[in-house]
């Protein structure tokens, strides 16, 4: 068997091995997931040295390939950043757990009696990069929402992995469920990715998590379903009415807070009728804190401070601390901006108007719209899910954070007394 065909047989067996396992934990109680998460959160506070001293040949190598701080900050793990990584699977074990969960009952004429009931998605494969703690993230999401899942992480971070997998995997088993349940891609070829990608017969959804590169290559090679977010261009529409004050707060703390996630705002678009008022205070706020203003020719007229925007600048995720201003003639631009430029990702409006919050809200079509609110709130833990396995911007089949419930679909179930079809 050459190379590549051995490679392409061990991914199979990899993903044969999560689908075997995926069928027990479907039926699992809450009570027994709750009990093998709780044993996983400890068994990582107990493995803390152990995960170190892979995550140090992690380190190692990547410093040795010359990769930048940022990155390396990334992929680096302490004593903190497990206990947080522990902490984070405890909580997982406070969620409700949707699975069985019946809803929608009805009678039909007949006397039948349907609803529908929340069951696994059943083996989800998880593409992603550079973070170990997604490893324990990813498992510990599937597995309470009782799917399986065949993790294939970046190679930078292949030490650390394996070896909170490892731990993930033998806590399970103690707690007396299959340790097969969660999947580990052992291997740093990049071929393997593309096998994974290939196993439709085993996997029922891929979810890439990264940058846009990643998702891109993911989606255009998978066999499977692919839920995708390939990027984030947030934006921010000051409406005439808008309170300054409000306007600037919700503009920074979107720009500034973590300038390099998904959910900053990356364009700011200003009502003409507001623009004299409000710019220039807010760009004010916004240079202070070191971001770089990229205007339009009104822009540029009111704040000495910007450089020309481009046409790149206007569908650019930034990831850093600079932002695309402009000033729209009104609500229908705005839109129309957003409409053209946008990634579906996450969109806000400061407004004192309710038509206009209310239209907004209807004709912006992207996965969290709000009202005189921050960006930065279109996350799981900040809406009330609780943990997330990523952000979908595409609305097959979840649209939005991917909570506990998003890992779910819904069957059809009926209650009959005899009843036969006419």
């Amino acid at each position: 068997m050459t190379g590549a065909a051995n490679l392409r047989e061990q991914v199979r067996s990899i993903t044969g091995r999560a689908r075997v396992a995926s069928r027990p934990l479907a039926s699992a109680g809450s009570a027994l997931k709750n009990r093998a998460l709780e044993g996983i959160a400890a068994a990582l506070e107990a493995s803390s040295d152990r995960l170190l001293e892979a995550n140090a040949r992690d380190l190692a190598r990547a410093r040795a390939a010359g990769t930048a701080p940022a990155m390396l900050d990334r992929l680096a793990l302490d004593a903190r950043r497990i206990g947080e990584i522990a902490s984070a699977v405890r909580e997982v074990v406070l969620l409700p757990d949707p699975v069985g969960e019946v809803t929608g009952m009805w009678r039909r004429p007949n006397g039948i009696l349907v609803g529908r009931m929340r069951i696994p998605l059943g083996v989800v494969g998880i593409v992603y990069e550079a973070r170990p703690n997604v490893t324990v993230d990813a498992a510990v999401l599937c597995f309470k929402s009782g799917n399986a899942c065949v993790l294939k992480g970046g190679s930078d971070a292949i030490e650390s992995n394996l070896a909170l997998a490892e731990v993930t995997r033998a806590a399970i088993a103690a707690a007396g469920l299959p340790a097969d349940v969660v999947q580990l891609v052992p291997f740093t070829d990049r071929a393997a990715v593309q096998y994974l990608l290939e196993a439709d017969e085993d996997v029922d959804v891929i979810i890439p998590r990264g940058g846009e590169a990643l998702i891109r290559h993911v989606a255009e090679h998978s066999r499977i379903p692919v839920i995708k977010h390939f990027k984030g261009v947030c934006h921010v529409f000051v409406d005439a009415s808008a309170d300054l004050d409000m306007a600037r707060d919700i503009v920074v703390n979107g720009k500034v807070q973590r300038p390099s996630v998904c959910n900053a705002v990356e364009t700011l678009l200003v009502h003409e009728r507001a623009a004299a008022t409000h710019l220039p205070a807010i760009a004010e706020a916004l240079v202070a804190r070191g971001v770089e203003i990229r205007g339009c020719p009104r822009t540029l007229a009111l704040v000495p401070a910007a450089r020309p925007a481009t046409d790149d600048d206007w569908p650019a995720e930034f990831l850093d601390l600079t932002l695309a201003v402009k000033v729209v003639d009104g609500l229908d631009e705005a839109i129309a901006h957003i409409e053209r430029y946008g990634s579906m990702h996450t969109e806000s409006i400061v407004t004192c108007d309710y038509a206009n919050a209310q239209r907004f809200l209807r004709e912006v079509g992207s996965s969290c719209v709000l009202v005189n609110a921050s960006t930065r709130f279109n996350d799981g833990n900040q809406l009330g899910l609780g943990a997330e396995i990523g952000i979908s911007t595409t609305k097959l089949h979840a649209f939005g954070p991917m909570g506990l419930e998003e890992l779910t679909t819904r069957k059809f179930i009926v209650y009959g007394e005899g009843q036969i079809r006419e």
